[in-house]
Order: structure tokens, then C-alpha cells, then sequence
């Protein structure tokens, strides 16, 4: 196999741009719409009990079609942007071990797929998405801390790692509590595209956390930051296909 260079990532990276670039806009195209509620929840004072009682009011709603198309174009521009503008400083990180392109575009787009996997299941309530997105771009951001902080370590730490990965965890856990309670209370589960949905993006999401394990491991060929980078980048297209495009299969399609 031949070395992989930095010219080499990027021509892969302004590939990369195009292809998430023409799927988020191939989704807006031809995907039905399909916009579930956005609520919120408070207290309001019952005058026939004389007691607080919980309410719920709609306050918009949020196109999925939209949802992946954004994390679609946040990829393409990041890769866009690190081919271009931004390749000198994207070069000189991989040098030393740091790609901070790669974490922020994370932070945004892994965070939009998490909100849209909420969405299906049912979770409509702004401030449990509000959450998840956060935690998210929590997990993300503690990637960038992972690489910027063992610039400065003789050996490496993996208190960010284990940090990003709880927070990473918990909207996650809230996901699957939802297919428990839709179960056990409501009498009925989400469709079965669903669950396929939640087990193959943890697992890509899971993908992810081994890559950056085997990049501080120096386990074979990742004894080449750059080839880490590579698997990034691939695990990147893959995961965000195929929420798309099982999301475009099993409730898009016109």
C-alpha cells in the first residue's frame, strides 16, 4: 500500500466535499418532508384541583430532511475548507498530531445526527435535544482537549478521552430509555429501521473512540497519524450515509 501523504488527504478531502456536498442536496431534493413537533414542558396552576399540573405546548417544528442535509453541508464545508484555506494549517497539525478542523465540524454535525436520531423515537421535548446536541458537541470537543492537552504530556492522559466518551454516553442512554418506555408504556415500539438506525450509528459513533485509541496505541499502520486521519475521514462518509440514507428508506421516501 503506498504512504499516505498530505497531498494525498488533500485530493481525499476535496472528494470528501463533493460527495457529502451532493448528498445533503440529493436529500432536500427528492426526500418527502417530514417535521415532527418541537415541545416544551411547564407548570400551570389547575383552578378546579387547586394544584400544579404539568403542560406541554408545541412550539415549532424541525424538518429532518433539513437535519441531515445541514450535517451533510457542515462535512462538505470543513472539507472544503481544510483543501483549501485551510490546508496549511491542517497540515502543519497533522504534524504534530492535532487536527482541530476535524473536531469542530464533529462538534456540529455529529451533534445535528444525534438530534435527528432523538427525533425518531420520539424524543420532541427542546430541552432533552437542546442536551443532546450539547453533550455531543461535548464528547467531540473533548477530542480537540485529547490532542491539544498530550502536546504537552511524556505520556499520554486519557482523562479527556474517558470524560468525552461519559458525556458522549448519555444522550445515548436517553435514546434507548426511549425505546424502552415506548415499549413498556405505550404499547408500541419504534418501526424496525429504527432500531437498525441506533445500532449501526453507536457502532460507527463507537468506530470512532477505537480510532483514536489505536492513534495513541501506535497499532500498526496508525503509527502514521495521518492514516488515523484517513479512517476519520471515512468513518466520517460512512456513518453519516447511512443515517441518511436509512432514514430517506424507511420514512423520507416520496
Amino acid at each position: 500500500m503506498s504512504k499516505i501523504t498530505n497531498e494525498k488527504l488533500r485530493r481525499l478531502n476535496r472528494i470528501m466535499a463533493a460527495v457529502h456536498a451532493v448528498q445533503g442536496i440529493i436529500i432536500l431534493a427528492i426526500a418527502k418532508d417530514f417535521a415532527p413537533p418541537i415541545t416544551t414542558g411547564y407548570l400551570y396552576f389547575d383552578q378546579a384541583t387547586k394544584s400544579l399540573q404539568p403542560a406541554q405546548h408545541t412550539i415549532g417544528h424541525l424538518s429532518l430532511p433539513l437535519l441531515i442535509a445541514l450535517f451533510f453541508l457542515t462535512s462538505a464545508v470543513a472539507h472544503y475548507v481544510i483543501a483549501t484555506i485551510g490546508y496549511k494549517a491542517y497540515t502543519n497539525g497533522l504534524r504534530k498530531g492535532i487536527n482541530r478542523f476535524r473536531w469542530f465540524e464533529y462538534a456540529v454535525s455529529a451533534s445535528i445526527m444525534i438530534v435527528a436520531i432523538s427525533l425518531l423515537v420520539g424524543i420532541y421535548d427542546v430541552a432533552i435535544l437542546a442536551s443532546a446536541f450539547a453533550l455531543t458537541a461535548i464528547m467531540n470537543l473533548m477530542g480537540l482537549v485529547m490532542e491539544v492537552h498530550n502536546q504537552t504530556t511524556k505520556k499520554t492522559s486519557w482523562l479527556s478521552y474517558y470524560i468525552g466518551s461519559f458525556a458522549g454516553l448519555i444522550p445515548w442512554a436517553v435514546i434507548a430509555y426511549y425505546f424502552y418506555t415506548s415499549s413498556t408504556y405505550g404499547g408500541s415500539q419504534p418501526p424496525m429501521f429504527v432500531y437498525w438506525i441506533f445500532v449501526s450509528i453507536f457502532v460507527f459513533f463507537s468506530c470512532f473512540a477505537a480510532n483514536m485509541i489505536l492513534q495513541y496505541k501506535k497499532v500498526g499502520k496508525w503509527k502514521d497519524y495521518r492514516y488515523g486521519e484517513k479512517v476519520y475521514i471515512y468513518l466520517s462518509l460512512f456513518a453519516k450515509s447511512a443515517l441518511a440514507w436509512q432514514v430517506f428508506a424507511g420514512t423520507l421516501r416520496p
